[in-house]
């Protein structure tokens, strides 16, 4: 008797437990509808090595500051701060990538723009690769930095750096880099985007979730961690972003026998104009892209046009200069983050075919 109760209850048990499982299935199926779709999965990039290291910095000095006792930790005892003495500063962290399969002659290195840290060119904030994995996948040795006072650098105290830091309010991108007018607003009712606008405004808020405080007077330290990069690691390409415009063109000015070509994506900076400067890119293929809405925008055409003035003279000089108009090519709907943007992909493979016809890629 108790053999068949036992064997009635196990009967039983199997099938809760598969009421359940049917249960628990139909529960994630229910879930998996309710989230967003989730863009394919590239095969895994092969690569042989990861790696990053500090280059640049300098020693300060601080006096006349109080000592004081510090709890770092809650809980923990005080420890004697002094703050006078020697500080190691403006530095600046770079990460690298070699993928095993190298297709290009020569590393390429990814400088991001004003506000903003080497995050920019990595995954994109709705979820998608970016331009870093983009690069890696087609035979590049890629290196990824964070600019002096940006991300994993760090910056220096009030002592060192007068100058207070400049941050901007989740409003600020939204019209400043042309993804549409006016501000961000939760509401997606209510947020003025561009009629075709490539930006991923679901994940604007991941966006401004990378977006750092800068300063305005450390452009001279981070060109010389920028020359200090590539001493380390070039011959190279260098492409650049923004407010890297300067430090790219900048850089390549001072090392053109180590940067041997510039990509110069949206500059908001721009090179040296002295003879002896322009003079110093003879021969150096250049490109430079732009993306869309730039008329509708306040500060854009004269910034573009700041630089289209200065290819000029560059052409002048032996430079070989190319422009690329994304609209003009059929490619619409770039913001300034078109790194970010979901036609990412076809706006790299732009670049990387550019560079293909300039010799430094199969």
């Amino acid at each position: 008797m108790w053999f068949f109760k036992r064997k009635h209850q196990l009967k039983q048990t199997r099938a809760h437990l598969r009421t359940a499982s049917l249960i628990s299935l139909s529960l994630l199926a229910t879930v998996g509808q309710a989230q967003p779709s989730v863009t394919p999965k590239l095969p895994p990039m092969n690569i042989v090595d990861i790696g990053s290291f500090h280059v640049g910095g300098r020693f300060a000095e601080v006096s006349g500051k109080e000592v004081k006792d510090v709890v770092f930790t809650p809980g923990g005892a005080p420890a004697r701060l002094d703050p006078n003495g020697k500080y190691l500063v403006e530095s600046m962290y770079v990460q690298y990538f070699t993928p095993k399969n190298l297709k290009a002659k020569l590393p390429i290195l990814l400088w991001h723009g004003g506000g903003l840290t080497g995050v920019t060119y990595e995954s994109t904030p709705d979820g998608r690769e970016g331009w870093q994995q983009y690069f890696i996948r087609n035979g590049w040795k890629t290196y990824v930095s964070d600019a002096v006072e940006r991300g994993r650098s760090g910056f220096a105290s009030p002592d060192i750096w007068p100058s207070p830091p400049q941050y901007l309010t989740i409003d600020n991108p939204w019209s400043r880099f042309r993804i549409g007018t006016g501000g961000w607003n939760d509401d997606p009712a209510q947020r003025k985007q561009f009629a075709g606008s490539q930006f991923p405004a679901e994940g604007y808020l991941n966006f401004m979730r990378q977006v750092v405080p800068r300063w305005t007077s450390t452009d001279e330290v981070t060109i010389k961690a920028y020359t200090e990069l590539v001493d380390k690691v070039c011959p190279c390409v260098v492409l650049v972003h923004s407010q890297g415009g300067q430090f790219g063109q900048k850089v390549a000015q001072a090392r053109p026998d180590k940067v041997k070509a510039l990509v110069l994506v949206e500059p908001a900076g721009l090179g040296d104009p002295a003879p002896e400067k322009l003079a110093a890119l003879n021969g150096m293929p250049i490109l430079t892209v732009y993306g869309d809405y730039i008329d509708q925008d306040s500060r854009w055409p004269s910034m573009r046009k700041g630089q289209l003035g200065l290819n000029e003279k560059y052409t002048a000089a032996g430079a070989k200069i190319d422009v690329i108009n994304l609209p003009e090519i059929g490619i619409k709907g770039n913001s300034h983050m078109m790194m970010m943007d979901k036609n990412n992909m076809q706006v790299a493979q732009v670049i990387n075919d550019w560079l293909k016809k300039k010799g430094f890629t199969q």
